[in-house]
């Protein structure tokens, strides 16, 4: 050491290297989000569905999924469709493939007499096949 004279570190290198650790939470906070949001696009209609523990789930190899919501308005395969344009619609369905599901949603608060309209128009089409999808909670 020098008389007057003060020695000087080099001090710290600046680094070069980029730090990924933000990076990688970040998209695992993204991955998380769309895990969770994901099945809530699911279906773009609101529905109370009625409850019942005896519902399963059916596997069908083709199927068709008809809505009614609480105004009572139909919707095929999430688009809204009027009477006519309904039976027309399902009876070209039907003609394509005959054995095809129809998978029918009604809210709860919808009248019987509703849903047996819509189910007869899908009879009248040529398709026999009618299934009711339930929520599966108590």
């Amino acid at each position: 050491m020098a008389f007057g004279r003060l020695e000087r570190d080099k001090g710290a290198v600046p680094m070069s290297d980029i730090n990924m650790t933000p990076l990688i939470d970040v998209m695992l906070v993204l991955v998380v989000i769309f895990i969770i949001t994901a099945p809530l696009l699911a279906s773009s209609i609101r529905l109370d569905l009625p409850k019942t523990s005896a519902a399963t789930p059916s596997e069908a190899p083709r199927f068709i999924t008809l809505v009614v919501d609480k105004a009572g308005l139909v919707y095929l395969n999430d688009k809204p469709a009027s009477p006519p344009q309904l039976a027309l619609a399902l009876s070209q369905i039907a003609a394509q493939n005959a054995d095809t599901e129809v998978q029918l949603r009604a809210d709860a608060a919808v009248p019987y007499g509703r849903v047996v309209e819509v189910m007869g128009v899908a009879q009248k089409a040529g398709l026999n096949r009618i299934g009711f999808v339930a929520d599966n909670t108590p």
